[in-house]
């Protein structure tokens, strides 16, 4: 006796491979049988008319703080996501000691625009170490879950107070053991960033920006003796990154024996094609010592919800030093003068950044009542009205509304036919894979979460970039097999079944909106999906029509037991 039959659908197996019509049997949490099949079962799916997939895997989440308090993920479990992987740009919530704990948390809020309220009211800190933590999420979780570890993280319980400069021998030593510490304990692999965006709730670099070559070598050399881990790392935008992040990349991939992803490479409107084969070829050098690095490819345009706690704002002079303070404090520098001065002199020479175009910005949510009739507004038309200008009406908006308005970038960066065609290049690259979603993280301000529905729906069906099949291929078997995930990716006897049914027709992401459903009745965006009716992990229903079912099936991945080199 199967415990259920999937019947009737379109099976799109995740190795490319042609749709076929077939059943999908399952017993045990794993796939028993796809064809025809005649046995009973307790529970029977009708998927006549649909699509049946594996799940989607997500490699770039921050879902370490959510998962403790909504063990379904949302909204990724709603967008066919089964497996999620975290603890990605160095930070992780463990391991921690009591000097640490608060600076993880003040440095996660910041630098992954994270409600530090919904952090304070949620995140107890019962655990010291990697494997202490991981304990802590087991047998609560809806989806499949696995993490790596954080360099930052490391680094600042390692050096305490002063991990603002180079780390001598004995420190890199200290890391290491709790880079292997938690490997062993499961951890997936490890990450770090030189990303000069990240930095923290002090207004300077997180500690992984600190670190010279030698350390992140070092630390990266401890995955080798660990079959079934992974490196992860943030090189930025700047120079840096065409010549010594390049180069750190590279060695640190051979010293560990383990590929290295890389975030992120994206398409914009009159992006540089050369720059973005530039970029590319970071993955080159490391071929040829022996390495493997490859980008995560964003595959959709990135509007960005806009609010003081935006992600590059802390790079502007004068802003930094705001987005650092405590929200009343923040309230107050806004409605400064000399503040406010401060920063539009801090704009000066950036303002054909889409970012920090503030006149074509849109006033996209608001709480107060005074504020409704400027939703949907642009800034520009608001600042002409009252002789100010659009950054003004910025402040003052979010001063009256103490900061929970929101603002959105004028139009989509590369939402045209050439962008899509060179994503669409991107992705068949094998120095890159489709990922980098952020879930979890920079809950106010980006919606990527929702890339998976909008790659098997608009980009095969409108767009028609790809066929179903490599669209779904890219979302599961191939990040499962850079990953080294065993027995997940696939439809296949022996098997995981972590398994969606969606309508081909209709898949997409419904309307972004912001709910205030945090910890604390803080805010953030939210979108469910439309098209998917059912979504199974380890062969238990956890979404049914576009609903939770509160039934928490997920496996906690630990590397070596849920990893390996030869998945």
């Amino acid at each position: 006796m199967l415990d259920c039959v999937i019947r009737g659908g379109t099976v799109v197996d995740g190795t490319g491979a042609p749709g076929v019509a077939a059943d999908v049997g399952i017993r045990d949490g794993r796939v028993v049988a796809v064809g025809r099949i005649t046995e009973g079962a307790r529970r029977s799916v009708d998927a006549a008319g649909r699509v049946v997939a594996p799940g989607f895997i997500d490699v770039h989440t921050h879902y370490d703080a959510q998962i403790m308090w909504d063990p379904t993920l949302s909204p990724s479990s709603l967008h066919g996501v089964t497996t999620v992987l975290g603890g990605n740009c160095g930070f992780t919530i463990a391991p921690v000691d009591p000097s640490s704990a608060d600076y993880v948390m003040r440095m996660l809020a910041c630098v992954e625009g994270m409600p530090i309220a919904s952090l304070q009211a949620a995140l107890q800190f019962r655990w010291r170490s990697f494997g202490e933590w991981l304990s802590n999420i087991d047998g609560r979780v809806a989806l499949n879950a696995g993490f790596l570890v954080g360099h930052s993280t490391i680094r600042r319980l390692v050096m305490g107070e002063d991990w603002r400069q180079a780390a001598t021998g004995e420190q890199i030593d200290a890391m290491a053991r709790h880079v292997e510490e938690s490997v062993r304990a499961g951890a997936l692999g490890f990450s770090s960033s030189w990303g000069e965006a990240h930095g923290d709730h002090l207004g300077g670099p997180v500690p992984s920006r600190f670190a010279e070559h030698d350390e992140l070598v070092r630390l990266a050399g401890v995955l080798r003796d660990f079959p079934g881990t992974m490196l992860e790392f943030i090189p930025g935008i700047t120079p840096r990154f065409r010549d010594s992040a390049v180069e750190v990349m590279a060695d640190m991939s051979v010293a560990a024996g383990r590929p290295l992803n890389w975030n992120i490479i994206s398409v914009g409107t009159g992006i540089d094609r050369d720059a973005l084969e530039a970029r590319l070829s970071s993955s080159d050098l490391a071929a040829k010592r022996g390495g493997r690095v490859v980008a995560l490819a964003l595959p959709v345009t990135q509007p960005v919800w806009i609010n003081l706690t935006m992600i590059g704002f802390n790079l502007l002079p004068g802003w930094g030093e705001v987005m650092s303070l405590p929200p009343e404090q923040q309230l107050r520098a806004i409605s400064d003068p000399a503040t406010r001065a401060k920063m539009a002199r801090g704009l000066a020479g950036r303002e054909h950044r889409h970012v920090f175009q503030f006149g074509n910005m849109v006033v996209e949510h608001v709480e107060h009542a005074d504020l409704k009739p400027l939703a949907g507004r642009k800034l520009a038309d608001i600042a002409a009205e009252r002789g100010c200008t659009p950054l003004e009406v910025f402040l003052d908006t979010l001063a009256t509304d103490h900061l929970r308005s929101s603002f959105k970038t004028g139009g989509d960066i590369g939402d045209d036919p050439d962008s899509w065609r060179l994503r669409a290049k991107i992705w068949d690259d094998p120095r890159a894979i489709v990922g980098a979603s952020d879930a979890g993280a920079h809950v106010d301000s980006i919606a990527t979460f929702s890339y998976f529905t909008d790659l098997v729906g608009p980009s095969v069906r409108e767009r028609k970039l790809l066929s179903l099949e490599s669209a779904v291929r890219k979302l599961t078997d191939q990040p499962a097999r850079f990953y080294g995930l065993k027995g997940r990716g696939r439809i296949a006897p022996g098997w995981c079944a972590d398994i969606m049914v969606f309508d081909p027709a209709t898949i997409d992401s419904d309307k972004v909106e912001v709910r205030n459903d945090m910890p604390g009745g803080q805010p953030r965006l939210f979108a469910g999906a439309i098209g998917i009716d059912r979504v199974l992990v380890n062969g238990v229903e956890v979404v049914t029509r576009g609903a939770a079912t509160g039934a928490l099936p997920g496996t906690v991945l630990r590397s070596g037991r849920d990893t390996g080199d030869d998945s």
